[in-house]
């Protein structure tokens, strides 16, 4: 089963691009400060990587709770890499970090095994042709 998603953004020459999405509030992006933006807006380099994060925290929601694991809290901080390729500018590597609060007495194997899963099955990074690598980190409450 195929889903789409349409995003629109647009500009002029003197404004930032404005981002929309059907039933969504709109929002401003621009370059980082890396390429001569302010850095005071969302940049595509800062939704991609956001993207891959937030991708994560639902991926493993719905795992967890398909596979009936209880947990606290997660946290996930992703670091991506962008660098020229054969000319080209893309992401090379995305570091996902990933911090998953758990009860005493849980196991934190399967939490481990099923933190993994998560990064498997997430289809944000498995869109991407950059390598991805997973360091995972539970913590007993």
């Amino acid at each position: 089963m195929a889903h789409q998603y349409n995003a629109t953004a647009s500009t002029d020459p003197e404004a930032l691009v404005t981002i929309e999405i059907e039933g969504l509030s709109s929002m401003e992006s621009g370059p980082p400060k890396e390429f001569g933006g302010s850095g005071e807006q969302w940049s595509p380099e800062d939704l991609i990587v956001a993207a891959v994060a937030d991708c994560f925290v639902l991926s493993f929601k719905a795992v967890a709770t398909a596979s009936r694991y209880q947990w606290s809290s997660i946290s996930c901080t992703v670091t991506g890499t962008l660098d020229k390729v054969e000319r080209a500018m893309q992401f090379t590597a995305f570091n996902i970090k990933a911090t998953l609060t758990v009860a005493a007495g849980a196991d934190v194997e399967r939490a481990k095994k099923l933190l993994e899963k998560s990064e498997q099955v997430c289809f944000i990074t498995n869109s991407l042709k950059a390598k991805k690598e997973l360091e995972v980190d539970v913590q007993v409450a």
